[in-house]
């Protein structure tokens, strides 16, 4: 059996970083994070690196804008992953930049994490972001260098725990605004699962030059269906508001940051159905549950399941 692939990341103590770093270390690939030293003693960071020091995960001292430390890093690893955060999207031309001088790096992971951003109908102030992401895919595509998009639509920690509403803390009791009909498909993954089959794809020829679609059956489900799904949990029926497109793309002009990025992004997904409105072509992609059948992914009926149901209970007795 061939030697599993060394792995860096770059923005790994992030958001979605630290799972796929931690879904890389489990599966016993060498792991590599390149973190500033000022992350390495951050009380903020303290849980995500002791993680992984206790994962073995192996620290290389250096910064995405200092190139001799990135260079020096990507030396040592035969893949590169990315996880930079939304402020860094537009600097991973430096990582491209460093990859073609080292030489040696057999695959590139961009931070993408989201939407197919070649396949949206993005309107302000998210269509700039994707902007960033679009153009690095054609650097990408351009310069010849060895990719894998990974397209996980929803983290399902960020917005099922309220139902996709804006400014509440938790699933809604009483009433629930639903944003367009409420009928395209969207997609939620639970954040373990993403990094599970992100790090899957790693040494898989199928997943090479190719948008890994992370697009599981029981976890693509309308905005109604999701409610539906949410009602039968609380044994309540909840009072629907249904806002039209024409009103939501009014909101979001009126909202500030970073209300306006999540309501652009339910436009996107949700009026003009974006996750679900294309078929996954061979000539462009492949999808994860198919390749990887033998994966146990959580549900989105699994992810509210008790634990959501206790603090919907409990907040309703505050």
């Amino acid at each position: 059996m061939a030697a599993k692939s060394k792995i860096l990341f770059i923005g790994g103590t992030g958001y979605i970083g630290k799972f796929i770093v931690e879904a890389s270390a489990k599966a016993g690939h060498p792991t590599f994070a390149l973190v500033r030293k000022s992350s390495l003693s951050s009380p903020a960071k303290s849980n995500v690196i002791n993680n992984f020091k206790n994962l073995g995960v192996n620290f290389l001292t250096g910064d995405l804008f200092d190139h001799e430390s990135l260079v020096k890093a990507i030396k040592q690893v035969d893949v590169v992953i990315s996880a930079v955060g939304h402020s860094q999207l537009g600097n991973q031309d430096r990582i491209i930049t460093a990859i073609k001088e080292a030489g040696n790096v057999k695959r590139f992971f961009p931070s993408e994490f989201g939407n197919d951003v070649d396949r949206v109908h993005a309107v302000e102030p998210v269509k700039s972001a994707y902007a960033h992401k679009v153009k690095l895919r054609r650097v990408l595509e351009a310069g010849g260098i060895p990719y894998t998009i990974v397209s996980n639509n929803f983290f399902a920690g960020y917005f099922l725990p309220t139902l996709n509403q804006i400014g509440v803390t938790a699933a809604p009791r009483d009433k629930v605004v639903i944003w367009g009909d409420g009928n395209p498909k969207a997609v939620f993954n639970v954040e373990n699962d993403i990094g599970t089959y992100t790090i899957r794809a790693v040494d898989d020829p199928r997943a090479l030059n190719k948008i890994l679609y992370i697009r599981p059956p029981a976890n693509t489900i309308s905005f109604n269906d999701l409610v539906s799904l949410w009602e039968r949990k609380i044994g309540k029926t909840l009072e629907k508001i249904y806002i039209p497109e024409e009103q939501l793309l009014k909101n979001i002009q009126e909202a500030p940051f970073p209300d306006s990025v999540e309501l652009a992004l339910f436009h996107c997904v949700f009026v003009k159905g974006d996750h679900t409105n294309f078929k996954i072509e061979p000539s462009f992609g492949v999808e994860a549950s198919e390749l990887y059948p033998d994966v146990k992914y959580t549900t989105v009926d699994e992810y509210l399941g008790e634990d959501a149901i206790l603090v919907y209970i409990w907040r309703g007795r505050k």
